[in-house]
């Protein structure tokens, strides 16, 4: 009788999630940086408003980037067609980024 392999913790590649949290966290920074650079400063933000935007949308990119890679490996194991995985952490991925965005945001120009 044979057993598959339930574990996804076996066939994790460290470098792969890496590069993939990296490159979902410079697509996060590239955006914010498209938002922040031409904005005008209202008098009652605080003086650095621009650090908390350039902290959580990186970030909120880069776990964005790291579902996409764990969600691609979970679906193609379970017999998903690879363009419908990759459809849906593209999706995935866009929500993250799209929330970062408006966390980072929040107060200033997302008002």
């Amino acid at each position: 009788m044979n057993q598959r392999k339930t574990s996804i913790t076996g066939s994790v590649n460290r470098g792969s999630v890496i590069k993939s949290m990296l490159i979902g966290a410079g697509i996060g920074l590239f955006v914010i940086l498209l938002f922040i650079t031409g904005a005008e400063t209202q008098p009652h933000w605080p003086n650095l408003w621009k650090i908390r935007p350039l902290i959580i949308t990186p970030l909120a990119g880069a776990l964005g980037g790291g579902l996409c890679y764990a969600s691609i490996k979970i679906l193609k194991r379970e017999g998903l067609h690879a363009a419908i995985a990759v459809v849906l952490s593209l999706v995935g991925f866009l929500i993250a980024l799209w929330l970062g965005i408006i966390l980072g945001l929040d107060g200033t120009l997302w008002d």
